[in-house]
């Protein structure tokens, strides 16, 4: 090291200081030139005001996608420059807003022009609140293509949307898909319709069919919630009784929209939303209408913005197949208990992973349906799977956190192997909108604040 020279002449002293004084200058000169050269307001962005990544974006509502039936598909006509205006009934509500549009199962890519996003007036009508109607956007541009077996979310839409309230989703198809993706138990009219506009105030002269194409979710930007009670999604995870079969079409009362009605009319739960994921037909273990759950869990649960919660209720379409079997063995059914059993330890451990609690529900009597004609056999394998499913709270073994007991919930006390008359939809196998309420209402709501 240069040692400092205490005995040096005072001219080069002050000539020294000079030079450091002037290397100082230029330095900060050259600084200050950088940075006017920048745009300033995106410097500061990320303490001038919150950016839309930082949103805490929660989901409100959702469907499950899979490949339309034959007989639940559109024809090449219908979405050739094709304009469908979809409702869907959120859950939570929030400041602002954005749409996930789904091309899962197809296999080119999805050109979709423009979307719009409105009030709906209400339910059961195309027709919307021009006042509230907003173009969506897409990376900041109209039109989007998505990929083949992808999803692609929207930008964030300024828009208030309340809770438990109808949204109209508009898009335009300008042409036919080779494959279809939706979800064809909507129990929501679509309205399909040609050479009109996407913000149409009404469309009058549509074409009505009750399914969903191409659209898998919207989400809300958080709102003010109480610290106890973080904004949250509870995922309703199951098949046909989740779905809502037998619920009244536009009606919204499947038992997961009780239960958002029972969480908003309750003020420490009025921070958490509800989506359903349920198919008509799913089964735990094999391909039925649409995939098998553990094929489509990642993508319907856990792909859900904050999803905290999940709700179980699948397995009745695999009881129901071996019902379908008269030669069924006894090693044949047990089989069957310890498959399902080990496929809800699968789902119980990718939830648990992704952090999320999981209560499984009991799974419902249907003795007496008509298609699947169970008799005693099948019916003790519900009563181990049941009995399984009641055993909780141990997840060293792999069970799920509780139970929800749909089971009891609609059985007839009189002859627990069937459904209660008074909430049976005349199948035997599925609840009315009674026995969906009586289910949301078995549910009890201080699983979601502990």
């Amino acid at each position: 090291m240069r040692k400092p020279n205490y005995f040096a002449p005072k001219w080069y002293i002050m000539t020294n200081s000079i030079r450091n004084w002037f290397r100082a200058f230029t330095f900060f000169s050259l600084f200050a030139t950088l940075f006017a050269a920048l745009p300033v307001a995106q410097l500061f962005a990320q303490t001038a005001a919150p950016s839309a990544d930082s949103a805490h974006w929660v989901a409100s509502w959702g469907s499950a996608q899979q490949i339309p039936e034959p007989q639940n598909a559109l024809t090449p006509d219908d979405l050739d420059h094709a304009v469908l205006r979809q409702l869907v009934h959120l859950s939570l509500g929030g400041p602002s807003l954005r749409i996930c549009l789904s091309n899962a199962f197809g296999v080119a890519p999805l050109r979709i022009e423009s979307v719009h996003v409105a009030r709906a007036i209400s339910p059961s009508t195309s027709a919307i609140d021009p006042a509230t109607d907003h173009a969506v956007l897409f990376a900041g541009q109209d039109a989007v293509t998505i990929p083949a077996g992808a999803e692609y979310v929207s930008d964030p839409v300024d828009m208030t949307a309340a809770p438990l309230s109808t949204l109209a989703i508009t898009l335009s198809i300008p042409a036919a898909p080779s494959q279809q993706t939706g979800h064809p138990g909507s129990r929501a009219t679509t309205y399909i319709a040609h050479l009109v506009p996407t913000s149409a105030p009404e469309m009058p002269r549509a074409h009505t069919v009750e399914h969903w194409y191409f659209l898998a979710g919207v989400d809300v930007a958080a709102p003010a919630a109480a610290p106890s009670t973080p904004p949250a999604s509870i995922v309703a995870f199951g098949d046909s009784i989740t779905d809502g079969h037998a619920a009244t079409t536009n009606g919204n009362d499947r038992w997961p929209d009780d239960l958002a009605a029972r969480l908003q009319a309750n003020p420490a739960t009025r921070s958490l939303a509800v989506v359903n994921v349920g198919i008509g037909g799913n089964h735990l273990l094999t391909d039925g209408l649409g995939p098998n759950a553990l094929a489509r869990f990642d993508r319907d649960v856990l792909a859900r913005p904050a999803a905290k919660y999940l709700i179980v209720l699948e397995a009745i379409n695999d009881l129901g197949a071996l019902s379908r079997m008269p030669d069924a063995t006894a090693a044949q059914h047990a089989d069957l208990v310890a498959r399902l059993i080990a496929a809800y330890q699968q789902i119980i451990l990718r939830a648990h992973a992704a952090g999320l609690t999981v209560y499984g529900a009991t799974i419902t009597p249907y003795v007496g349906s008509g298609y699947y004609h169970p008799d005693a056999a099948d019916e003790a394998d519900r009563q181990a799977l049941n009995a399984w499913i009641r055993a909780t709270g141990i997840r060293a073994t792999g069970h799920f956190d509780a139970v929800v007991d749909f089971d009891r919930a609609v059985r007839d006390p009189a002859h627990p192997d069937r459904m209660l008359p008074a909430f049976d939809s005349g199948d035997h196998l599925h609840p009315s909108p009674a026995g969906y309420k009586a289910i949301a209402d078995s549910i009890p709501l201080d699983l979601f604040t502990r």
